[in-house]
């Protein structure tokens, strides 16, 4: 680390370090750095006026009304971090090492940018009345009426978020409809022959999944597809996909990449000296599955503010983690470790669209990400082979009833 990027000033005073985002990644940027020892002065700096709160309860308890919100339990105060509420970060100026906040300039010895993902509207729509995102608490909030009125819904996206929503949608009672432009759910996420048979968890919900069909125009009380069909909507929510936020580094000369996400390194240092950023809004090379990663997922979130910590704080950590996230939709538990676009062979455990079922995608034998339905162990174990990088032998994976680290087998 070269001098200008040590924590302590000239004159010997320790640092300030100002958090930029007080979504998880914010917050756990925070903790972790007092945690790690730093002693000096943190600034956190949250562009919603409510105190900070987790995110994945907002499409399930939260939308649901079983929980009011979803507020970390974190003592701010206590931690000596100067929580601002309602300060937005609106600009970057590096050579002055200010931050230009809805408050005013903010300056810093240190920076973290961690001012996560904005979700993607749909063309012509913002600002209509009826027309929802599902990305903040003032979003769930404002969608707890329309569940309680048990409004005809129209869902457009099913991916994870539409899935979601859809879900909680039919459990309270409403007619729900679901657009997706492509071909099947999740597509994106999921190959085709994986995503399909998830098409019969909709319909057993009683909601209907309308595929290979976009949204031409969205109007009063209804949504009018590409092909000329109108469905009436009494409310329309959009879970088309996020991008990250980081509109506001325009002109910093912070290096972004082709998504616009903050291009960090792998020690999470961003291409200005003293600023690094994690969770949503940063993308970062992995060594492990030999590409660029942009990870819009609570564990990334969590993962990443330890190793940003320590190397704001003069450690060398590098940043490679094996990727997790789930999803409960329509009664089912689904859950994802790894990365599977570099995989070479894809196993089934069970049968995709039964009870219980497991996919594992294999590269040159290794277990590079598993996809787990109803089957939390295979989920568990699969995780940490991954991180190992274990081989597997495919007979031994293809049977359901052998648990997968039994499934292990020596290099030739």
């Amino acid at each position: 680390m070269s001098e200008d990027e040590t924590v302590v000033t000239e004159d010997g005073n320790v640092a300030r370090v100002v958090v930029a985002g007080a979504g998880m990644a914010g917050v756990q940027t925070a903790i972790c750095l007092r945690d790690q020892g730093f002693p000096g002065e943190i600034i956190l700096l949250g562009a919603e006026p409510h105190q900070p709160y987790d995110r994945p309860p907002l499409s399930k308890a939260v939308l649901l009304g079983a929980a009011d919100g979803s507020a970390f339990e974190v003592d701010f105060a206590g931690l000596r971090v100067d929580l601002r509420l309602g300060s937005r970060a609106e600009a970057l100026r590096p050579a002055e090492r200010e931050v230009i906040t809805s408050d005013g300039p903010l300056p810093y010895d240190r920076l973290v940018i961690a001012t996560g993902a904005e979700p993607v509207t749909l063309p012509g729509s913002a600002g209509l009345p009826g027309v929802h995102l599902l990305r903040t608490l003032d979003d769930a909030n404002a969608l707890r009426p329309v569940l309680a009125a048990r409004h005809e819904v129209v869902v457009v996206g099913a991916g994870w978020i539409g899935a979601e929503f859809a879900t909680a949608a039919r459990e309270s009672g409403c007619p729900v409809t679901v657009v997706e432009a492509a071909d099947h759910p999740l597509a994106g996420v999921l190959p085709p022959e994986i995503a399909e048979p998830m098409r019969g968890w909709y319909e057993a919900a009683g909601a209907r999944l309308l595929t290979g069909t976009a949204v031409a125009a969205v109007e009063p009380g209804s949504v009018v597809l590409s092909d000329g069909t109108r469905l009436t909507a009494g409310a329309v929510v959009v879970g088309i996909g996020a991008h990250p936020a980081t509109g506001w580094l325009a002109g910093s000369g912070i290096a972004l990449d082709e998504h616009h996400a903050v291009r960090a390194d792998d020690r999470l240092r961003t291409s200005l000296p003293g600023i690094y950023a994690v969770g949503d809004c940063a993308s970062f090379p992995s060594a492990r599955y030999g590409e660029r990663l942009l990870i819009h997922h609570w564990d990334n979130a969590v993962q990443g503010p330890r190793v940003a910590a320590a190397n704001l704080l003069g450690g060398d950590e590098v940043y490679d983690p094996v990727p997790y996230f789930w999803s409960e939709q329509f009664g089912r538990f689904v859950q994802y470790a790894g990365h599977h676009t570099a995989a070479d062979r894809m196993v089934l455990r069970g049968e995709p669209g039964g009870p219980a079922w497991s996919v594992c995608w294999l590269r040159d034998g290794a277990l590079a990400a598993l996809l787990a339905v109803g089957r939390p162990r295979d989920l568990a174990q699969g995780r940490k082979l991954i991180e190992r990088g274990a081989l597997l032998d495919e007979t031994a994976v293809r049977d359901a009833a052998v648990p997968l680290k039994n499934a292990v087998r020596e290099a030739a």
